[in-house]
This record gives structure tokens, sequence and C-alpha cells, in this order.
């Protein structure tokens, strides 16, 4: 077997789990391996408007990471990558990767001129279908690696070639086809990250049915500057400023028939949506529905100081009902009142539904053990196969965060043959 210090850590997930165990293990002096399934790093994260406590922009810590990697050249990077297969062990890994077709190669400059010919749209994924792109598009400005992709579920291909003509870089080809790739490895790391819980299944709280319903992520676009409406939050069916504005917590959380588990962030995420709303609108008025608020540790503060608006109400209670008046686009609620007394109705101009964290995948083949929530199983993992970030539990951004540089330096002894 080959020497295991002469061979990389190799980290599933370039959120921004993967990306600090990347970054982390770089910098000890190992070599590391970088795999992302979509065209750029950065996950979900950069969905984020804000974190708590601080309520900062995400975007400044995200490009000293970008920097960080770009620098390092003991970091090699893969997007558009599917991991099809993971073997070995400890010191001795090898993992097959699917690489989806490179329609955009790295001649790539993000000059433009492609998206200013495309004659087709799609909805935008990153804004959560509430904007559009063209067919070839860039998932945001500060998008790493700074490349076009092309979405070829919609593209009319050679039928069309307009964005290939228009390119002076032969930066992209529609012929591109998928191609296999494998990768040594001393250690894997999973950093997969999560995804939000389908609104959708939860019949009764009108997701994809009531207008005015919104999950917590499409709030989180709402009011990026980099969102649908550049930051302002309004109405999806009329475009009307949000005045009134209600949080549904435990949005299909903690409930048997969808996710049994508390995911730990949702209270901190409507907690500091209501404070995007209060400031955008000084008269604005939230109400949010909730079973218990969970703020551990220290975040009790971050609480107390959204409990001191008068403008936001707490009540106790589940929400049992959500409609729309088809008159005014209005948002109906029917929910509990446990400590005002029985059952109540309440219009509001939006609801936030605040939906639960579900773990990510990317080809583990029996080596990512799961618990039974669908979570990796750190502490039932082969040597040399760890887990890191939300990967293996919800978790807010700076847990993550600590977790991904503690998981960076367990591998070190794995590479050093120990």
């Amino acid at each position: 077997m080959a020497d295991p210090a002469k061979k990389p850590v190799v980290v599933i997930g370039g959120g921004i789990g993967g990306i600090t165990v990347a970054v982390e293990a770089a910098e000890t002096g190992a070599d590391v391996v970088l795999i992302e399934k979509e065209p750029w790093l950065g996950g979900r994260v950069f969905m984020m408007h804000r974190y708590f406590p601080k309520l900062c922009p995400p975007l400044c810590g995200m490009e000293i990471n970008f920097r960080r990697i770009r620098s390092n050249p003991k970091i090699r990077v893969i997007t558009n990558a599917t991991v099809a297969a993971v073997s070995g062990r400890a010191g001795d890994f090898k993992i097959a990767l699917t690489i989806a077709p490179e329609r955009v190669n790295a001649n790539c400059t993000a000059c433009n001129r492609c998206v200013e010919v495309c004659p087709v749209e799609r909805a935008d994924d990153f804004n959560l279908g509430m904007s559009k792109t063209k067919a070839v598009y860039l998932r945001h400005p500060m998008a790493y690696p700074a490349r076009y992709a092309i979405d070829a579920a919609v593209c009319l291909g050679t039928e069309c070639s307009k964005c290939v003509d228009a390119c002076q870089y032969g930066a992209i080809s529609l012929s591109a086809v998928e191609t296999a790739l494998e990768v040594d490895g001393a250690s894997v790391v999973y950093a997969t990250g999560w995804k939000p819980y389908d609104a959708a299944k939860i019949d009764t709280l009108g997701f994809g049915r009531v207008k005015n319903v919104i999950n917590n992520l499409m709030m989180e676009r709402m009011a990026s500057p980099s969102g649908p409406a550049a930051g302002k939050i309004l109405r999806p069916s009329d475009g009307k400023e949000v005045k009134t504005l209600a949080f549904v917590q435990c949005a299909g959380s903690r409930d048997q028939n969808h996710l049994p588990y508390c995911s730990s962030v949702c209270c901190l995420a409507s907690l500091k949506q209501a404070t995007y709303l209060r400031a955008q609108y000084p008269d604005s008025k939230v109400i949010i529905f909730y079973i218990d608020i969970r703020t551990p540790g220290k975040y009790e503060a971050f609480y107390a100081k959204v409990a001191r608006d008068g403008n936001i109400s707490f009540i106790k209670g589940k929400v049992a009902k959500v409609e729309e008046d088809a008159a005014t686009g209005d948002v109906l609620l029917t929910a509990e009142d446990i400590f005002g007394g029985g059952k109540k109705e309440y219009r509001v101009d939006m609801a936030v539904l605040a939906t639960g964290m579900e773990p990510n995948g990317n080809g583990e083949n029996g080596l990512a053990v799961r618990d039974a929530n669908g979570f990796i199983a750190a502490q039932r993992l082969a040597p040399g196969v760890f887990a890191a970030g939300v990967a293996k539990n919800p978790a807010d951004v700076t847990t993550s965060l600590m977790d991904a540089a503690a998981t960076a330096l367990k591998t070190l002894g794995v590479r050093g043959g120990q």
C-alpha cells in the first residue's frame, strides 16, 4: 500500500462545512481533494441573507475561504461530480466519480455574452423559483469557480447554439459528455450538508396551494440584496409590501408523520427573519406560532432582544389550518392559543413555514452509515471515514464550522499512517 501521508484527504461536499475541512486540512500540509456535485462551491450558506446572532452577511466569510482555496496549491477542487462508489480502507480509499458534461469549461471569463443571446428562460433554483435566469447562467455574483453553467433540461442544444457563437473564448461545448474519474484518498470526509424539508408534504399548511405561504429559505432569499426583489420583502402574489407576517414553527418537525426530530435552528431562523421585516417596515407586525422556543446557550440573549420588540407577538400553539382569501390574497390561519384560550383565526399578508433540515447524500455506498433520521452516524463509521457539520446532525453555521475544523484535525492521524 502506498504511504498514506502521500495520499489526500478527500472531502465530499463543497458547502461551508466541506470548505472548512478542506482549507484547515490543507493549511496543516495535507493534500486535499474537494468534491462538489454542483457547478459551484458554497452550498446553502450563500442563500442566507444574514447569520445570527450578529446578523452579518455570509459573503465576506465565504470570500476569505475562496481566497484560501485559490492561494493553496494543495487543494484540488472537482465540481459537477457525483460520487459513484467509495471503497477501500483507512489510508487506501478509492473514490469513483461521475463528472457531469462540462458544457462550460475553464476558458469562461464570466463576460455574460452568452446570457445576452440565450433565448430560453428557466426558474432560478437559487431564488427557489421566485425569479428567472437564462438557460446559461451564473448562480450568483460571487460564484466560485467563476464560470457559467448550462441547464441541460431547458437548453435547446445544437438547435440553437447562440451561446457558442457569442463566446469568443471557446468556453462552451453543447456536445460535452459525461465522464468518469477515480481519485485516491487516505481518508474520506462526508460534508454533504442538508436540504429543507418539502413543505408541500404538509397538507394543512398551504404550501404550494396558498400563494402567499413561503418557507424559511424563501424568506432568506427575499431579504437578500441578490434576491428576487433586490432585498424587498414583498408578497409573491401581487408584489405588495408585507406589513403583517406570521411564522409557523415546527412546520413538519417534531412530527412522526414528517420529521420526528427538532432541527435546532428553526426558532432562531424565524427570530432572525422577524428582524428583517421589522427593520424594513417600521410599522410591520409579526406573529410567531410556536410549540417551544428553543434558543440554546448563547442564543438566549438574541431571543430576549427580539422578544422586547412590542410589534412581535409570540403565541404558544400549533397552526391547524392555512387558507387563502381569494379576494385579497391574504393568508388565513386557524391556530390554537394555549395561553390566550382556545382556537382562534388570524389574517396576515404572508406566512413563513419554519421547515426543518433533512440530510443530503452523495454516493455513500455503505461507508456513510446513517442513523434513524438519515444523518450520518459519526460514531459508527469505519476507520478513516468521517462526517462533518450538518451531515451528521442539524446545527447552526457556527457550530458546523467548529465541527468541521475538528474533523480536519481527525484526518491528520490517518494521513500520517498512525
